[in-house]
């Protein structure tokens, strides 16, 4: 079995579930969405080697509004669980989260269908992230999720902490139990609560989300406590090789397939090849084989702490999906996937496909910074060697006019290759950019259009560089830039911590709040060998 980061990307997990729904034999795994709307993404497979994204759950500012949150915060740490014929999910909001505090808002849905509909948000508690909510043998339900503690000389990871939850009346009950403080690693978060061989199993993240990441493993005879941790801790780590091909390996979930087999899935980036933490298709997943010592620990099956590029797949018939087409010539009635939004759903009056039957037509919005109202729909790159291109029809009268293609990855760090209009020149074509929060534009290279009808617009990714170019055609292309460095666009690039990896977007903008139109003929995601 291949690894699955390099077949569906997840976006910047900061929490994997994965289980099996028992009578027809299918595995589930819900994924972080951060900023990027409709939230919540949940993966389907039959045999853990294939995956499909199913649905995403969050579709509209009643279930969640994310307007006006910070990049990188947003949806957290999904958790799916499915008991007596109703499907659970479990996921934060965070609407702050460089400041000392963490203001969290952890909710609880459910529906009968993974398809919907769902039931009203419950708003539970705020303590912390990384929500699960435990079904123990005897009907009774169990919220854990990790403490965050501001308080100066204090560890803001303080624990692992449980309470009851009753879903009668929708609301959290009884004392809160402190179940776990982790390892002198530190930074214990991402719990995960099984039941088996008459221990109750604490599966946490640990050494925080980047090289240190790893999984630890504690048990108990009681629910609460108190948790032994394994003494041969980790499960699992890249903390102490920094050149192998997966990094920042944790934050595990297990399930037990129905012939007795045991797999884990979890995070990790794959970084550009020489580096350690240039990670530009940021938080992926990856499952390994796993099995039970006969004192009751768990290990990974090969041996040893690292993840397996390659696993031995389970004992079920394989069972494939069609593939995604690369190509679309916005021929349908609605976006749907792979695409979605910054902070708000996609509707109409922003981005239609029925206005101009075979175009997406994008009215102009706020700009590439705005945590607010953007006209810009993405979707995540996942090859380190593609190319991404369309072709664009737009009138701009002035230079607050522009719209484009744009690798993000968020308000403070893009490429944007813009057509514009310019006092001397007219509309004109260039690329600008974002690092770190400083703006920039490669003025020495834009190139005049006056005469095109219509914008080609390509990137190139090989590697580490990135290159723009652009026809009139279609047929004859000029690059519009040298080489930039695809790199920036990365979770950990110039000290920031971030989740969501990059993306290839259509987007347009008025600055002037006139809501000119942009018309997209096609969208093309092509992978290189």
């Amino acid at each position: 079995m291949g690894e699955f980061a390099g077949n569906n990307r997840t976006k910047q997990n900061k929490l994997i579930i994965l289980f099996q729904e028992v009578l027809s034999h299918d595995y589930y795994i819900a994924t972080s969405t951060f900023e990027w709307f409709p939230g919540v993404e949940i993966h389907h497979s039959r045999d853990l080697v294939n995956w499909r994204t199913l649905t995403r759950v969050l579709t509209t500012e009643a279930q969640v509004s994310l307007r006006g949150n910070g990049s990188s915060g947003s949806i957290w740490a999904p958790a799916l669980s499915y008991h007596d014929g109703l499907y659970y999910l479990l996921y934060t909001d965070v609407k702050s989260r460089q400041s000392v505090y963490k203001d969290l808002h952890n909710y609880l849905i459910t529906s009968e269908n993974l398809l919907g509909p769902w039931s009203q948000p419950v708003r539970l508690n705020g303590s912390g992230f990384d929500p699960f909510l435990f079904h123990d043998e005897d009907g009774r339900k169990w919220l854990l999720n990790m403490r965050w503690d501001f308080r100066k000389q204090h560890s803001s990871f303080s624990g692992i902490v449980m309470q009851e939850y009753d879903p009668h009346t929708g609301k959290l009950t009884g004392p809160i139990h402190e179940l776990y403080h982790g390892t002198p690693t530190g930074v214990t978060e991402g719990p995960q609560l099984y039941r088996r061989g008459g221990y109750y199993y604490l599966l946490v993240a640990e050494g925080g989300t980047g090289v240190n990441h790893m999984v630890t493993l504690a048990r108990s005879r009681t629910l609460t406590g108190p948790y032994e941790t394994d003494p041969d801790f980790p499960i699992m780590t890249t903390a102490h090789d920094l050149t192998y091909p997966f990094q920042q390996a944790g934050h595990g979930s297990l399930v037990e397939t129905q012939s007795g087999e045991w797999y884990m899935a979890h995070l990790c980036t794959r970084p550009i090849p020489g580096t350690a933490t240039l990670n530009p298709l940021g938080r992926e997943t990856a499952i390994q084989r796993c099995e039970w010592t006969e004192d009751g620990w768990l290990r990974l099956a090969h041996g040893g702490k690292l993840p397996a590029l390659e696993v031995e797949g389970p004992d079920l018939p394989l069972h494939p999906f069609p593939a995604v087409p690369g190509r679309d010539e916005f021929d349908r009635d609605q976006l749907g996937a792979p695409y979605q939004s910054l902070r708000v759903p996609i509707e109409p009056d922003w981005a239609s496909l029925s206005e101009r039957p075979g175009y997406l037509r994008l009215r102009g919005r706020e700009s590439l910074a705005s945590n607010f109202d953007q006209s810009l729909v993405g979707r995540p790159i996942q090859h380190f060697a593609c190319e991404i291109s369309t072709c664009l029809e737009f009138a701009p009268e002035h230079f607050m006019q522009m719209a484009g293609l744009a690798l993000y990855y968020d308000d403070k760090d893009y490429y944007y290759l813009r057509v514009t209009a310019d006092e001397l020149r007219g509309p004109c074509l260039g690329v600008v950019m974002c690092r770190g929060g400083q703006y920039d534009e490669l003025t020495s290279m834009q190139i005049s259009v006056r005469t095109w009808e219509r914008y080609y617009l390509k990137a190139a990714i090989q590697g580490r560089e990135l290159v723009f170019s652009a026809s009139p055609d279609g047929i004859t292309w000029t690059a519009v830039c040298t080489p930039l460095d695809f790199g920036t666009l990365s979770d950990e690039y110039g000290g920031k911590l971030g989740f969501t990896g990059s993306y290839a977007c259509l987007c347009a903008q008025d600055l002037d709040q006139q809501a000119l139109p942009a018309y997209f003929a096609y969208f093309e995601y092509k992978a290189l060998s």
